[in-house]
């Protein structure tokens, strides 16, 4: 695997290295060492799965507060999603800066994105299918979130949302404290 760093401290682009043959082709996924090596520290607590019926879908951006944030890995197996990653961490040299990249199968690339940032994506077609291994299980009273249009962020979405939930178009804008 390559670890690719992006503008945001420990946000990495990760890709595969397949190995083909007549057959197909072969690749890692995950593998705990690696990350070890990259100077990740992951272990996977839980995996997702997001099925995503419209293109224009967007889910996000959501974080887990603490005592138990959520580190995660992203990959879509289905589709081609816009993924995003924000630094939520005041004490972070890249605090309130996002990253995005594009995710799709045919590639088989993934976003890792650590504890303390937001993460979200938006579908770029029909039928995308999303899966996360996640760092820490999910606690429904540490769930947060930011709004995917903040202007404190000001994303820059390859194209506009058609479709998300109440709760995900309803966060309050981000308060920056100084």
């Amino acid at each position: 695997m390559k670890f690719i760093p992006t503008d945001i401290v420990g946000v990495f682009s990760i890709e595969t290295e397949l190995i083909a043959d007549v057959r197909g082709d072969f690749a890692r996924s995950f593998c705990a060492e690696e990350f070890r090596n990259a100077g990740i520290n992951f272990a996977v607590a839980q995996t997702n799965i997001s099925r995503n019926h419209r293109r224009g879908t967007l889910r996000g951006m959501h974080f887990q507060a603490d005592p138990a944030p959520d580190p995660k890995l992203v990959r879509c197996t289905r589709g081609r999603i816009f993924d995003v990653a924000i630094d939520l961490r005041p004490q972070s040299s890249s605090f309130c800066r996002w990253v995005g990249a594009e995710l799709d199968p045919g590639r088989q690339n993934a976003l890792f994105v650590p504890p303390g940032c937001a993460h979200g994506f938006l579908t770029l077609e029909d039928n995308c299918e999303i899966e996360y291994l996640m760092g820490a299980p999910f606690v429904a009273d540490l769930a947060r979130g930011v709004r995917w249009d903040d202007p404190t962020f000001a994303i820059d979405w390859p194209l506009t949302p058609e479709l998300m939930s109440d709760r995900d178009a309803s966060y309050p804008d981000f308060a920056v404290e100084t």
